[in-house]
């Protein structure tokens, strides 16, 4: 088995040299970079389950930052000065609704941390399973949600899924929070919708990334940019070395393995 850190280049080259490789683990939920590099025969593993608490607290993180107005409030203390105003009136999440577009093991881990404040989750998946609604639901689901959670994995058919239709569908004041990958989200679309303050957006990833300096999207009103670092915790490295242990014994035992990739994700 070869574990594939975050430098995918050295993990790639690494392939082509190993006789008898039967298993690519990855260390990352998403496997856009590695998936279509992978020579038949080969099993890929993500690292599904190891970034969960991570990104989920990152996405509530945002959420709560973004409906109190917190990166305003700390323009105005960098600027010490005093804004109590109704500028700086927020959102609670009591009786919001949320719209999980992409309803994996992240997206139940942030229902899971939504819950206790009264939020009221709606879940979309590509795959049809029980409680969840299938993509041909999103006409009805996006504009009644007050939150559209992105996580989607990139693949050919999700590239710029997240367009003009669903966001100008969106409701005036509502929040894009993307935490999957950047180019699932039509860059240019977003920014029309940003641009008259119509709709506001916390982004953990962009398309371009990374975001060049001086990009329009930097200054976008009502805009939280952080730079991919959503699942990056402390304790993120003993939950995907547990993971590699597990499969390593999975291996060697002749079970099945957890997380293999199916049809690109």
């Amino acid at each position: 088995m070869l574990l594939a850190d975050y430098d995918l280049t050295t993990a790639i080259e690494a392939i082509a040299r190993i006789d008898g490789l039967r298993v690519v683990q990855t260390m990352s939920a998403g496997v856009d970079r590695i998936v279509d590099l992978i020579p038949s025969g080969i099993i890929l593993c993500d690292a599904s389950g190891v970034h969960d608490v991570g990104v989920a607290e990152w996405i509530v993180m945002a959420i709560l930052a973004s409906n109190r107005r917190l990166p305003q409030l700390l323009e105005a203390q960098r600027a010490g000065s005093w804004r109590h105003s109704e500028a700086a009136r927020g959102d609670d999440l009591d009786g919001a609704r949320v719209l999980v577009l992409g309803y994996g093991s992240i997206g139940r881990a942030v229902e899971e941390r939504l819950r206790p404040f009264g939020a009221v989750v709606d879940r979309v998946a590509r795959r049809d399973r029980e409680g969840i609604h299938p993509l041909a639901d999103l006409p009805d689901l996006v504009p009644r949600a007050d939150i559209l959670v992105v996580l989607l994995p990139l693949t050919l058919e999700t590239r710029g899924f997240v367009g003009s239709e669903i966001l100008s569908s969106m409701k005036p004041g509502a929040l894009l929070v993307n935490a999957s990958r950047g180019a699932v989200v039509d860059t240019a679309a977003l920014m029309a919708e940003l641009a008259g303050g119509r709709i506001r957006a916390a982004l953990d990833v962009t398309d371009p990334e990374p975001l060049p300096d001086g990009h329009p999207l930097w200054s976008m009103p009502g805009v939280l940019i952080t730079p991919h670092i959503a699942g990056d915790v402390s304790r993120e490295e003993d939950r995907a070395w547990a993971l590699v242990a597990d499969q390593v014994g999975r291996l060697a035992r002749g079970e099945p393995l957890r997380n293999v990739v199916t049809d690109g994700y």
